[in-house]
């Protein structure tokens, strides 16, 4: 018993281990695209496109003050016009380094986007 106790347990270890590595990428994900969302809602109650770039990018970086070098921001894809759209793209590079001894890299870059529709009844510019 005490055998397969001792060859098992290293196993069972590796699989832990892979699982909070697995988690931390996930809950990450989930951290840019949300901050993805709050991006191009923030976007979305501005008037015209050069403020709809600033607010996206001052929300995506609180959503996400932990970026190495800031949160990337892109409007690209969005059709500024009444009854249009906003696409948000966040990207960050996250830090892996609590998780990095468990086979994962140290960092790694991840894409979050997301498309809020402007108001059909209100003026952009």
């Amino acid at each position: 018993m005490s055998v397969e106790a001792v060859l098992l347990a290293p196993v069972f270890l590796l699989f832990l281990l892979l699982l909070v590595g697995g988690g931390r990428l996930v809950e990450a994900q989930g951290e840019v695209n949300g901050a993805a969302r709050d991006a191009a809602r923030a976007a979305s109650v501005t008037r015209d496109l050069g403020s709809a770039n600033a607010a996206a990018a001052q929300a995506a970086r609180a959503a996400l003050p932990d970026c190495r070098g800031g949160a990337g921001v892109s409007l690209a894809g969005t059709d500024w016009r009444q009854g249009g759209s906003v696409r948000a793209e966040v990207t960050c590079e996250v830090d892996l380094s609590s998780v990095a001894g468990f086979g994962f890299a140290p960092a790694t870059r991840l894409t979050g986007s997301s498309v809020v529709p402007l108001e059909q009844f209100r003026r952009v510019q």
